[in-house]
């Protein structure tokens, strides 16, 4: 289950434009001439042969710009890669004046270690990867399960949130997630399911921009899909997938990225492809099978 806020307006998704290639040929037709003929069949007179020195040379010519241009392109292709992976490459704007930041391994540890508590990573960075890594995996805990459990929920509140957002947010998910709201999803009031039921609030970061950044502050939006309901022959909410954005304010709170606030609004979402739908059993089944991942960038 996924927790809204505040809307906000639309972004259009980054995007770019690889280089275009133009390909062309041309074709020499070569016509056979017997000895002695004056013309050919068409009544057009005889043509002088062609110098073999001329054409020698024409074709020297063709193989030396190939040559070079063969050599140009590895240039222009290595110079490329390395501005992909440094600060130097060109990046696609968005329509909010930030720039379109790819997912890349840069060498940097993302993250320090992992609370002994929640499993929640902590220790990130000061910088804009450390704020893009802490938004992600907070996107992740605060649409999973544990969320649901009113003991591990607190627990997750007070590693994520900072110190003077913890008891208001505490009270308004003790709203969100109120007796009647799980008993309507098939939980009971500890957030487990019910007998013969089992409760799926999975989520996948599909990418992340920074749309503000300070050493002190961070704004970050990240773009996830999820899977969520409960799997079984009684349940009334079969689980479905479902495509969001998730909005996080961040402080830099006790050498660490903490969350101040966050929002969410739907979507953007691709056309639903032609996926057979799986039974209930191979969900629950999947759930216990595949853990969750720490994601960084």
């Amino acid at each position: 289950m996924s927790i809204g806020g505040d809307d906000y307006d639309e972004r259009g998704r980054p995007g770019g434009s690889g280089p275009s290639t133009g390909r062309g040929s041309a074709r020499q037709g070569t016509r056979t001439r017997l000895p002695g003929e004056d013309g050919d069949v068409y009544g057009v007179g005889r043509r002088s042969a062609a110098r073999p020195g001329r054409s020698l040379l024409t074709v020297l010519s063709v193989v030396v710009l190939l040559i070079a241009a063969i050599a140009f392109a590895n240039r222009g292709g290595d110079s490329g890669s390395e501005a992909d992976g440094g600060s130097g490459g060109s990046q696609a704007k968005n329509p909010e004046g930030g720039e379109a930041q790819p997912t890349a391994p840069t060498g940097e540890k993302p993250v320090s270690g992992k609370d002994g508590t929640t499993g929640i990573p902590s220790g990130f960075p000061q910088t804009e990867q450390g704020a893009q890594s802490a938004a992600t995996n907070y996107a992740v805990v605060l649409s999973s399960g544990e969320i649901t459990k009113p003991d591990s929920r607190d627990d997750v509140v007070q590693q994520v949130f900072t110190p003077s957002k913890i008891a208001e947010t505490q009270s308004k998910m003790d709203q969100v997630y109120s007796a009647e709201t799980l008993d309507k999803i098939g939980l009971e009031e500890d957030g487990t399911a019910k007998d013969g039921l089992a409760y799926v609030s999975r989520t996948a970061p599909i990418g992340t921009t920074v749309v503000d950044f300070s050493s002190n502050s961070a704004k970050v939006d990240v773009w996830c899909t999820g899977v969520f309901g409960t799997a079984g022959e009684e349940s009334t909410t079969p689980v479905t997938s479902d495509w969001f954005t998730m909005r996080f304010n961040l402080s830099w709170v006790e050498s660490d990225w903490k969350v101040q606030g966050f929002t969410q609004k739907d979507g953007p979402a691709p056309v639903t492809g032609d996926n057979r739908a799986s039974g209930a059993d191979e969900i629950a089944k999947a759930v216990e099978q595949f853990g969750g991942f720490t994601y960084a960038r």
